[in-house]
């Protein structure tokens, strides 16, 4: 039958309710996820298992296995990764002794998205033809994207780090999920069921697909939440700021699922505060990455931020030389990815890595190293722009600035008491005429890729 089929939407009402609700948790937790688990040939609760132990240690013991692993995987790229062998040869770099000082891993160079691109399969330690693997394409967001390839156990302990993450904020694995995708245009309806019902039945998970957020998807969003009540939400931060937005003015705020896990694009202050009041819910920061998964999360509360998962990876930041307010990029290396290891990799996102006693943390989050603006010939940051917006500007939702025309076109969503003349002449007194100004809706946003990822600022 069709995937719409009155039959499937009343069974979907049906198991909202309890008891119901708590029997397909049950069922999904402690019989489909595991039989998913072997008919893919898949280790994933083992690791989730390790990733337990590992977080129980204290600081001293979970650095220095940190350290080991980190040595562990330059001493494997340095014997099995032709480009790193051979750099490691040119630098005379000797991977043992990080396992004694960590400092000498900045003799090595940041690797780039460029480098990758430029060496392919040098980058690899094994031919594609003889490991299990898995293509992830990056996003293009800080640069040309490039391919990573996951052998089996660094995708398996990437989906691991997610439940784990989850299990710390009370979303175990038989409460619900669901997640928000792209509605394409020439998108049909499938049949039922399919392989992708079983793996949702499996993580007890739904999917809303949503077309666009004017208010009349808006509304189709809100609906699908209040008839399915998920445990957790997880989407971008613009699209879920949109609906709280969308919510407060219509219904005055209201409840429909217990925490938001945003994902995607950098959430910033204002829409986790909006995105709280108007809906009613939890809302929860995470960093990830395609070429290394989630390597952030706020597992202890927001009040002690992004917390660097160190099981994971190791992290560092520098300071760019050209910024001038002293922002960092984030630069990663990676512990569990044997088939293509990623060592001292610049991120390309803006952010500084504190070392304090329970554990690395992400602090001065901002956005991406390219977001930058050229107004009257003058180079300036998002943020720097965002923050004139928020408080010498007033009224603003949400902005996004679009290079593709001359000047840039800065649309604006403005907020429902807001005066548009104001806005207008504030926005000249600061800018003169660096922008061509245009008033929309969220639905106007340019939003970028299969994902359909939200960026304030949209390159040609």
């Amino acid at each position: 039958m069709a995937a719409d089929h009155p039959i499937l939407r009343a069974g979907e009402i049906a198991f909202s309710y309890q008891p119901l609700r708590l029997i397909k948790g049950l069922i999904s937790a402690n019989i489909a996820y595991p039989y998913a688990e072997k008919r893919e040939q898949r280790e994933i609760r083992s690791k989730l298992d390790e990733l337990r132990q590992f977080y129980r240690l204290d600081r001293a013991q979970r650095r220095v296995i940190s350290v080991n692993r980190l040595a562990d995987m330059l001493q494997l790229a340095g014997a099995s990764v032709p480009y790193y062998r051979d750099l490691f040869a040119q630098l005379g770099f000797d991977p043992e002794k990080v396992r004694s000082d960590v400092g000498y891993l900045s003799d090595l160079p940041y690797l780039t998205k460029d480098i990758i691109r430029e060496q392919g399969d040098r980058m690899l330690s094994a031919p594609l033809d003889q490991t299990r693997h898995h293509v992830c394409k990056t996003g293009g967001s800080t640069g040309l994207s490039c391919v990573i390839y996951y052998d089996q156990a660094g995708a398996d302990y990437s989906a691991a780090v997610t439940l784990y993450a989850r299990e710390r904020i009370g979303k175990l694995k038989h409460k619900t999920e669901l997640h928000f995708a792209c509605r394409f245009p020439d998108a049909t309806v499938p049949q039922w069921p399919t392989r992708e019902d079983f793996k949702c039945f499996a993580m007890n998970r739904s999917n809303i697909f949503f077309g666009s957020v004017d208010d009349a998807g808006l509304e189709e969003i809100w609906q699908t939440l209040l008839r399915r009540r998920p445990y957790l939400a997880h989407a971008h931060p613009s699209t879920i700021y949109a609906l709280a937005c969308y919510v407060e003015r219509k219904y005055g705020g209201a409840k429909a699922f217990e925490v938001f896990e945003s994902s995607g694009e950098l959430l910033e202050p204002y829409q986790r505060e909006a995105i709280a009041r108007a809906l009613r819910c939890r809302v929860v920061d995470r960093y990830g990455l395609a070429e290394l998964g989630v390597v952030g999360y706020e597992l202890s509360g927001m009040e002690n931020g992004l917390q660097v998962m160190e099981s994971e990876a190791w992290p560092e930041s520098f300071e760019i030389e050209s910024a001038e307010n002293g922002e960092h990029e984030l630069v990663f290396t990676g512990f569990r990815n044997n088939l293509m290891p990623l060592i001292r990799y610049r991120t390309g996102d803006l952010a500084q890595v504190e070392d304090g006693p329970q554990g690395f943390h992400l602090t001065h989050v901002v956005g991406r190293i390219h977001d930058l603006v050229s107004i009257n010939g003058i180079d300036h940051p998002t943020h720097h722009i965002q923050d004139m917006l928020d408080h010498r500007v007033g009224g603003i939702q949400e902005f996004q600035i679009d290079l593709r025309f001359t000047p840039p076109l800065l649309k604006i969503v403005p907020e429902v008491f807001a005066d548009k003349e104001e806005i207008r002449r504030k926005i000249t007194v600061f800018w003169g005429q660096g922008f061509e100004l245009q008033f929309v809706d969220h639905d106007a946003f340019v939003r970028l890729g299969r994902h359909a990822k939200f960026r304030h600022v949209v390159h040609p």
